[in-house]
């Protein structure tokens, strides 16, 4: 009966919890309108194709070398370790707002044992009429002290807030969409994380093939030089073309060393990026030529990406966090009730501890408004209002960002692969022209001025080549990250 009782005195506190937070002072969240054209433009991209998120990774990256890359970026790259902590962080705070729309209820125990000595003179405590010194009162003996014995035991809720106004369910909501927020900017990184390893990775491609370039353009001109030596020495030419050969040899070595520093910042670059330092046994690479995986993909209409970016889904769950906080600041201004109780069972006892007439109980609600705050309440409103206008900025803002961002990689794929045509196309003429000036140097028509034009001509062209093929796949991987491609399914 007394554990009955002790259980109903406990539900009725728990009801009092679960029946509060009837009223929400936040604003609704809407999700704001599209603040981007509601198509890309046509020229970009021919229509049809797959979509990126259905494309993995191992079939997006053609090249073996760069997709063990990634993986071990994936696994080790420490920014993305801490974005993934920050996670678990986001939902530990979560689950520690979330408990205080519950009342929290502790058992405790205990027993005291308590002697305390007599006041007043033994007058106090005596059976007879007279007190003391009066003779009729009988011969007993009076003790000085009283021996006190007390056992609790129980159950009981301390000062839990009745959510009558939504502060603590705003609040856990708050704490909820800043997770929710947390996961989504983790994702963002991770594709992030896949193009700038992609890209990082093209990039030391297009230097170590131009340092492979200008060393074959080295040793080519190297031979120029010579003959133009023996020339000299036969007294065919004068010095003047000597001196020519000599500046396009120095022209090429001088391309070979910045090239080879190029190759080595990448180099290190990518080594951050993949974890510290490259897998072993890593397998062969493609060159730039190789690595086209000739997929083409389907963009969609730009709200598509308010689902298939992860940064947007961070943005917009900022922005509810924001509202929500509206919501508790608003209720600030209305009380604030809170209820203690406990039930339990006391005895003199320790054998009658659990006897019907040991048990004791407690309750009583505690109400807090404050009168005058100088302020603060109306201010602390204000300021929710506020980052729920910067955080709206910051959702638009967002999903400009990446409409920019398809935009500008489907422009790039677009007009790239022109340009790629075109450069292969006149490069084939560069070359028929450098030989031909060659020609014509050695059977005395033409001066080495006209080989020196062409030489430079040349290798400028096979130069600008090797960096637009580069341009073009780092285009073509950002596409596919700005579309949410690679995203773990």
């Amino acid at each position: 009966m007394t554990a009955g009782t002790v259980a109903r005195a406990i539900s009725v506190l728990v009801l009092a919890g679960v029946m509060t937070g009837c009223v929400n002072l936040a604003p609704d969240h809407v999700q704001p309108p599209l603040p981007t054209p509601v198509r890309y433009e046509p020229d970009y991209f021919p229509f049809g194709g797959v979509s990126a998120s259905e494309v993995a990774l191992s079939s997006f990256f053609p090249d073996p070398r760069l997709e063990r890359l990634l993986a071990s970026a994936l696994a080790n790259n420490r920014n993305l370790v801490a974005a993934t902590a920050r996670i678990e962080q986001a939902r530990a705070r979560y689950a520690i707002e979330d408990s205080r729309r519950l009342p929290t209820v502790a058992a405790a125990a205990s027993a005291i044992r308590s002697r305390t000595p007599l006041t007043g003179g033994l007058g106090a405590i005596g059976t007879g009429d007279g007190g003391v010194g009066d003779p009729s009162a009988p011969d007993v003996a009076t003790p000085s002290s009283v021996t006190l014995n007390r056992f609790d035991v129980g159950v009981g809720i301390s000062s839990f807030e009745l959510d009558f106004w939504g502060r603590v369910a705003n609040l856990s909501e708050a704490a909820r969409a800043q997770y929710l927020a947390t996961i989504g900017a983790q994702r963002a990184f991770y594709l992030s994380l896949i193009g700038d390893v992609a890209a990082n990775y093209y990039q030391l491609i297009e230097a170590q093939e131009r340092v492979e370039l200008a060393r074959q353009t080295a040793e080519s001109r190297a031979e120029g030089l010579r003959i133009a030596q023996l020339r000299l020495d036969a007294g065919v030419t004068s010095a003047l073309p000597l001196r020519q050969a000599e500046s396009l040899l120095t022209q090429a070595q001088q391309e070979l060393v910045a090239q080879r520093l190029q190759a080595a910042q990448f180099s290190n670059n990518l080594q951050v990026l993949v974890g510290g330092r490259f897998p072993d046994d890593l397998p062969a690479g493609l060159l730039l030529a190789e690595q086209n995986n000739q997929l083409r993909l389907e963009p969609g209409l730009p709200s598509a990406l308010l689902l298939q970016r992860p940064d947007i889904f961070a943005a917009e769950e900022q922005l509810r966090a924001s509202r929500a906080n509206i919501g508790a600041a608003r209720a600030a201004f209305f009380p604030t009730i809170s209820l203690t109780g406990t039930a339990g069972l006391a005895s003199d006892a320790l054998g009658g501890l659990f006897e019907k007439d040991g048990f004791t109980w407690s309750f009583g609600p505690g109400i807090s408004l404050p009168i005058f705050d100088a302020g603060a309440r109306r201010a602390q409103v204000d300021l929710a209002l506020a980052q729920e206008a910067e955080q709206l900025a910051n959702y638009d803002l967002t999903v400009q960002n990446a409409f920019r961002e398809v935009s500008d990689a489907l422009a790039g794929r677009r007009w790239l692969t022109e340009q790629i045509e075109a450069q292969e196309r006149g490069l084939e003429a560069l070359r028929q022209i450098a030989h031909i000036a060659q020609l014509r140097y050695r059977e005395g028509v033409a001066d080495y001025l006209e080989v020196l034009d062409a030489e430079r001509n040349l290798f400028a062209a096979q130069q600008q080549l090797l960096a637009t093929r580069s341009a073009y796949l780092r285009a073509s991987v950002n596409l596919y990250v700005a579309l949410g491609g690679g995203l773990p399914q």
